[in-house]
């Protein structure tokens, strides 16, 4: 049985940022070794529902280090390797070839699976789901001779994904479960302000809309939704969310709810064992509260985070959420937490594509949203979300004054 001293289950972006963190501390070859289900070697996710997609971007810039990199700093990357367990006591990892692969400190990054859906129909040819560099090329391959598509979902993989399938040429309908798009995030105007950009785009909208079944011969011609309406397609893209991919983790002692719990170290309850991104279900010391995320920047955060404590540091996981996301010519940003916000506020021309808006609960910034905004914005955003900085709404709605004074006023004018 092969020991080394820090295992990483998981090929996704976790890994990649935590051996590139790891060989900028100095890790010895041979120290590391990444065990993932996927054949390709670690690439940045988010190019896949953008500029991948769309065809602008190769495999191989999408990479987060150069495939020369693992050889080069002696870390065994085994690729197509599916983990089938993890015994703590004795730390090892079982594998399912039967091999078994020992370790002296463990992360753990198996990220997600995408939820399917669950309706007739629902394994015809010409349906798919985005969550690996293969899905997206079986996408981009389908949408070559797609005129009609069916976009399933209103969060940011249905807004993306619906936005490069539009600009291929081909007419898209996005099926929205809910009132409005992504209102997870968007504020109800906000949601207006992008469905009108996307239908100004040829993009139709269903929504409040559920499917009842998916109809073709072999292949999908149309979606039917629940009142009976039919939409004709010859491509489906399904974003209706992610689960945790922990299954394996069931007969472990390794403690498992939604995704795998960890403290504020990411630290499972098994000592050495720590968990990052999509999987890590973490004790957030900024908001006092538990979550799970699902974005490309935590997963890179945690995973750098991780690689620290694999060498020693002990730190608590200090990180405001954030979000970015490209859709037709906007690109936006997106940082906090908008849940049990008291009050909106939008500055800026909502009629425009350059506006932002701040969600504040209890006088304080919880969370900011920027498009087309100045610098100082941008950067005064995750400061103060972090500093958890008193704000006058008022005056950040005044957009004849700096933003600065809406925290500058609040600060010394609140009590």
């Amino acid at each position: 049985m092969k020991t080394s001293k820090f295992v990483i289950l998981g090929g996704g972006m976790v890994a990649g940022y935590a051996a590139k963190q790891l060989a900028e501390l100095g890790l010895n070859a041979g120290d590391l070794t990444i065990v993932s289900a996927e054949q390709s070697i670690p690439y940045e996710r988010p190019p896949l529902s953008k500029g991948f997609l769309a065809g602008r971007d190769s495999e191989e810039s999408i990479r987060i280090v150069p495939n020369d990199f693992y050889s080069a700093h002696g870390i065994d990357l085994r690729l197509a390797t599916e983990v089938t367990g993890v015994a703590p006591a004795e730390k090892r990892v079982h594998l399912r070839s039967g091999e078994e692969l020992g370790f002296d400190k463990l992360i753990l990054a198996t990220g997600s699976h995408v939820r399917t859906l669950d309706v007739p129909g629902a394994n015809l040819a010409g349906i798919f789901y985005l969550r690996s560099v293969d899905d997206s090329k079986r996408i981009r391959g389908q949408a070559e001779g797609a005129k009609r598509a069916a976009v399933i979902g209103g969060g940011f993989i249905g807004m993306e994904v619906a936005s490069v399938l539009a600009q291929k040429g081909i007419q898209v309908v996005m099926i929205v479960r809910e009132a409005r798009v992504f209102p997870q995030l968007f504020s109800p105007e906000m949601s207006a302000f992008f469905e009108a950009y996307y239908k100004a785009r040829g993009v139709q909208f269903d929504t409040q809309a559920t499917i009842r079944e998916i109809r073709g011969t072999g292949a999908v011609s149309s979606v039917v939704l629940a009142d009976g309406q039919g939409i004709a397609c010859d491509i489906v893209v399904a974003g209706i969310g992610v689960r945790p991919a922990i299954d394996f983790l069931a007969s472990s002692s390794i403690e498992i709810g939604n995704g795998v719990m960890v403290n504020q170290y990411l630290e499972t309850n098994q000592p050495g064992i720590y968990a990052a991104g999509d999987i890590a279900n973490y004790q957030d010391v900024l908001f006092g509260k538990r979550r799970r995320v699902e974005h490309w920047d935590n997963a890179v955060s945690q995973g750098q985070h991780c690689a620290r404590a694999l060498m020693g540091e002990r730190a608590e996981f200090r990180h405001v959420p954030y979000f970015f996301s490209d859709v037709f010519d906007l690109s936006y940003e997106f940082w906090g937490d908008p849940a049990d916000a008291e009050e909106i506020v939008h500055r800026g021309d909502m009629t425009t594509n350059s506006f932002s808006t701040w969600w504040v609960r209890g006088q304080r910034l919880v969370a900011a949203f920027a498009m087309n905004r100045p610098e100082e914005e941008r950067d005064i955003a995750p400061k103060w979300i972090e500093a958890r900085q008193r704000v006058s709404t008022a005056r950040l709605r005044d957009t004849s004054k700096p933003i600065a004074e809406a925290g500058e006023f609040a600060q010394t004018n609140v009590p």
